[in-house]
């Protein structure tokens, strides 16, 4: 049914990562599917923040997370399941969403928090990809 699943995690977030990944991984299997493992980088906010880091910054950090990443999926899953690593900058649930589609993926997983009175029910990123993706979206929690 999935052939190609996108797992969207966020490494800032300390609790539900864990949960996501697993849920992929038993999609993945039994799918038999590739599995995309992704990590957003937000944007600085402000043109002129950026402009004032430079973009050393800006490929520094990447590569930091990409290290992060990497060594987050090593710990997390199970060898027999090679994952594609993409780490991207941009809005959160946008970037989720275009990276989906130019990866082909099928299905999207990705976690939530627990809700607070902001963000009745799932956290506003899952929300928004949820309500905007072409694909089918497992929310994790």
């Amino acid at each position: 049914m999935f052939k190609k699943i996108l797992l969207a995690v966020d490494l800032n977030q300390s609790k539900g990562k864990r949960r996501a990944a697993e849920a992929a991984c038993q999609l993945v299997r039994a799918n038999e599917a590739e599995l995309h493992v992704l990590n957003v980088v937000p944007e600085s906010g402000m043109a002129m923040v950026g402009a004032a880091l430079g973009p050393e910054h800006a490929s520094k950090m990447k590569a930091e997370v990409e290290a992060l990443l990497r060594a987050w999926v090593a710990e997390v899953l199970p060898a027999d399941i090679p994952a594609h690593l993409h780490v991207m900058q941009g809005t959160i649930y946008d970037t989720i969403i275009r990276t989906a589609d130019a990866v082909g993926a099928d299905a999207i997983v990705v976690g939530a928090h627990r809700p607070e009175l902001r963000d009745y029910l799932v956290g506003p990123n899952a929300a928004r990809v949820v309500r905007h993706a072409n694909q089918s979206v497992f929310v994790i929690r």
